[in-house]
C-alpha cells in the first residue's frame, strides 16, 4: 500500500519520445478510449439492429471526433477558463500546442463541452445521411462508457483532475498531500457502472432514444457523486453555496435535460 500511495514519485508520465517530442501515457489512454468506443460500437451494431453499418460507423466516427475535440476545448474555455476574453481576441491560441517555443500539448478539455460538440456533429451527420439519430445515439450510449474508463485512467496517469485531501489508506500522495484517487472513482462510476446498467437494461428498451436519455441521467448522477471526492478546479473553486463544483452544476443541468428528453420521447412514442 505504501508503494501505491507514492506511485507518482516513481511514475514517468511520458511513455516514450519520437523526434524529441514526448508521447504521454495520457495521450495513449485517450487514443485507446476512442479505439475501444469504436470497437464496441461495431460489435453492438453487428450484434443488434441499430440501423448503421460498420462502414457507416467509420464515417460517423470522423464526424464525431471533430465535434468532440472542438466542443471539449471550447467547453473548457467557456466553462472553466478565466481568460475567455483573451481567447476570443486570439482564437488561434485555442489549439496552440506550443508555449514559449516548446511543445507542451493542449491541456484543458471539458466533458460537457465535448458532449455538446458530439450532439451537434451527430445531428449534422444524421441530416446528411438520413439516419435515425435517436437509434444511433442509443448505440453510442452502449459504446462510450467503457471507452471513458481509459480516459479517466489517462487523467490519473497525467496527475490531472486530482482528488480532495483524505486520510483513507488507499489515498495517493500528490505533491506531498494525501488525496483521493478520484480519477479512478470516476472511471468506475461513470464508466463501468453506467455501462453495466445500460447493457442490462437494453433488452427492455421501449423506444429509440431511451438508452441515450438514460445514459445522460446515469452519467450525471455518477459525476455528481464523484465530484465530492475530486478537488474543484483551482481557478474556480466552489461555484455555488460554498460546496458545489462547476462539474456538479453542469451535471444537474445535464440530468434535467436528460429527463426532459426521456419524457418527450416517451410521449412521442405514445402518440
Amino acid at each position: 500500500m505504501n508503494s501505491w500511495q507514492h506511485i507518482y514519485e516513481h511514475f514517468n508520465p511520458i511513455a516514450f519520445s519520437i523526434g524529441g517530442i514526448g508521447v504521454h501515457w495520457y495521450g495513449i489512454m485517450y487514443v485507446l478510449a476512442l479505439i475501444s468506443a469504436l470497437f464496441m460500437a461495431k460489435f453492438f451494431a453487428k450484434k443488434y439492429d441499430f440501423g448503421i453499418s460498420a462502414k457507416g460507423l467509420d464515417d460517423y466516427f470522423v464526424w464525431v471526433e471533430i465535434g468532440v475535440i472542438l466542443g471539449a476545448r471550447l467547453g473548457f474555455i467557456f466553462f472553466y477558463d478565466l481568460h475567455v476574453a483573451y481567447y476570443l481576441t486570439h482564437p488561434w491560441q485555442i489549439f496552440n500546442p506550443f508555449m514559449d517555443g516548446k511543445f507542451v500539448g493542449i491541456s484543458g478539455m471539458s466533458y460537457h463541452g465535448a458532449l455538446v460538440g458530439f450532439l451537434i456533429s451527430t445531428w449534422l451527420y444524421g441530416k446528411r445521411h438520413k439516419v435515425n439519430i435517436f437509434k444511433l445515439l442509443d448505440l453510442v450510449a452502449l459504446s462510450v462508457p467503457l471507452g471513458y474508463v481509459f480516459g479517466r485512467i489517462g487523467n490519473f496517469f497525467n496527475k490531472g483532475l486530482i482528488g480532495r485531501e483524505t486520510d483513507v489508506p488507499w489515498g495517493i500522495y500528490v505533491d506531498g498531500v494525501l488525496r483521493h484517487p478520484s480519477q479512478l472513482y470516476e472511471a468506475f462510476l461513470e464508466g463501468v457502472v453506467v455501462f453495466v446498467i445500460l447493457y442490462m437494461y437494453r433488452p427492455k428498451k421501449r423506444f429509440d432514444g431511451e438508452l441515450i436519455a438514460l445514459y445522460g441521467l446515469l452519467y450525471s448522477i455518477a459525476r455528481f457523486v464523484a465530484e465530492f471526492f475530486r478537488k474543484p478546479d483551482i481557478q474556480l473553486g466552489f461555484v455555488f453555496d460554498g460546496w458545489m463544483s462547476m462539474g456538479q452544476v453542469l451535471s444537474i443541468a445535464m440530468a434535467i435535460i436528460s429527463i426532459l428528453l426521456y419524457i418527450y420521447l416517451l410521449k412521442r412514442k405514445k402518440r
